[in-house]
């Protein structure tokens, strides 16, 4: 394979994205909850898949994810992420 080169503007766009990755989870995770509270059935389940995703790019450790998946309590999770902020 051959090796990418990026201009310069392209490096920064990269470097900032990673730099900032776990405030981009963070905020994917607050439009999560809100999808949370609406959710039921499957639905529910994939939005929790999508937020123990964003959860662990912010930065939550796997052992609370799951004891908030455990616990299916959307205020919960709210709380944790105004705690995070």
């Amino acid at each position: 394979m051959s090796e990418k080169n990026y201009s310069k503007y392209q490096q920064n766009i990269i470097r900032r994205y990673y730099e900032n990755a776990d405030n981009i989870g963070l905020q994917r995770a607050q439009e999560l909850v809100t999808e949370l509270y609406l959710a039921e059935g499957k639905k529910r389940q994939k939005v929790w898949d999508s937020l123990a995703k964003s959860l662990s790019k912010a930065g939550v450790p796997q052992k609370t994810i799951d004891h908030l998946r455990a616990q299916d309590d959307p205020a919960l999770v709210a709380e944790l992420l105004t705690k995070k902020v």
